[in-house]
């Protein structure tokens, strides 16, 4: 190659840079502020969300698409500083657009059903959910993903398409709910006075729904003993603990009253 092309090819770049360069410096300038600003206002509007009495469900998914939107704004200033015009730079985030739409469908896909779960509200933060056979409390609501804590510590992260196109069991949307305790006893046990004893020991627990009621029945005759159903209420969140508590205090009462719960037998015939 001559001399000349090597000139000329400096002066082009030279041309270019004092051209572009300005704008270029401006435009890291710009997105330097812009980062900053966007932290500003991300506290702004934590701090806003958290004295508001806006359901904690809708401030996590607010708090995760707001970024999204500042840093999109953010880029299309910065695309404009840096001589993109608006239609080409709309086409251009129109093409990325559908280009991402398609490498990402499932995302698309659980960012709809977080807006599903925070319209329909089939479960909000803090309730305690069966869903996918897992169950647990719910810890965070994003635009993409739900998280739920279970009982042994352990974080479990779902996609929100997942979850909104699933059938969620919510253990604590409603305030009460009942304890059903399967018994066992022999066919010679009295019914009636397995019906006191297990009311009294289920009716001292603390924490009962005093306004419902504890009921004991009998359920099912089997081949060698018979099931009694024996139910009480208590507040949702109670549930645990209490079903535990009720157990070992109908145990108790039976211990107490001298009432055994049947050990299986089978009898062996001996042919003379």
């Amino acid at each position: 190659m001559d001399k000349d092309f090597w000139i000329k090819l400096k002066s082009q770049l030279l041309d270019f840079l004092l051209e572009i360069g300005p704008a270029f410096i401006f435009a890291i300038v710009v997105f330097i502020l812009g980062i900053f600003l966007i932290k500003v206002l991300m506290r702004m509007l934590k701090s806003a969300l958290k004295k508001s009495n806006t359901e904690l469900s809708l401030k996590t998914f607010v708090e995760s698409f707001s970024v999204f939107l500042f840093y999109g704004f953010l880029f299309f200033i910065i695309g404009s500083i840096l001589g993109i015009e608006t239609t080409s730079f709309i086409a251009i985030f129109g093409a990325a657009g559908i280009a991402i739409g398609l490498a990402l469908q499932g995302s698309l896909s659980n960012f709809a059903g977080g807006i599903l779960i925070l319209v329909f509200k089939p479960f909000q933060v803090g309730d305690l959910i069966h869903v996918n056979n897992n169950l647990g409390f719910v810890e965070k609501i994003d635009i993409l993903y739900t998280r739920i804590k279970t009982f042994d510590g352990r974080i479990i992260t779902m996609p929100n398409g997942n979850v909104s196109n699933s059938d969620v069991d919510n253990r604590t949307m409603e305030k009460f709910r009942r304890i059903d305790l399967d018994l066992k006893f022999s066919f010679d046990s009295d019914i009636d006075e397995l019906r006191r004893v297990i009311i009294n020991g289920m009716g001292k627990h603390p924490k009962l729904a005093r306004h419902l009621p504890v009921d004991v029945w009998l359920d099912e005759i089997g081949e060698y003993q018979m099931k009694i159903k024996a139910r009480s209420w208590v507040e949702s969140v109670e549930y645990w603990p209490a079903y535990w508590e009720q157990l070992e205090a109908v145990k108790k009462e039976l211990d107490k009253e001298g009432i055994k719960i049947p050990i299986p037998k089978h009898a062996i015939y001996k042919e003379d």
